[in-house]
């Protein structure tokens, strides 16, 4: 009995982590500078513009870990547009590639954290080997 107590207990730590417990892939977004770091084991390995939400929309503050992800995903919400490499972090909202590369570096989106379609491609390459519970998602203002 006693085993099986420590066991539930274990397991519960195990569950029960916060999104700040340490993780293999952190990718941190700034919306004030347009940016994300990504992080492997403690060391940056990629800094890559971004785009976030334009005027009149948002982009969700907070630390997050992917709920799905898609290498090809098709938005029901705005017309069918692409969303290459497709990791949703909170409701509809996910990281993905664009095909508008220009607008990179300043708000433009409707709420979704844009990158360069081969930086979601690498990203969505990195979640995958690591898996979504070992990858953190912090965006800050």
């Amino acid at each position: 009995m006693r085993r099986f107590a420590m066991l539930f207990l274990f397991l519960g730590v195990l569950i029960a982590q916060p999104v700040s417990a340490s993780s293999d892939v952190v990718a941190k977004i700034s919306l004030s500078n347009q940016t994300m770091q990504v992080y492997v084991n403690g060391l940056r390995r990629y800094s890559w513009p971004v785009s976030t939400a334009r005027s009149g929309y948002r982009t969700p503050t907070g630390n997050y870990r992917p709920i799905r992800m898609h290498r090809t995903y098709f938005s029901k919400k705005y017309h069918g547009s692409p969303m290459p490499y497709s990791i949703f972090f909170h409701g509809g909202y996910a990281i993905h590639g664009t095909n508008y590369v220009k607008s990179l570096g300043r708000p433009a989106s409707h709420g979704c954290v844009r990158l360069h379609p081969s930086n979601a491609a690498a990203l969505f390459s990195l979640v995958k080997r690591h898996g979504a519970g070992n990858t953190q998602i912090v965006i800050t203002r």
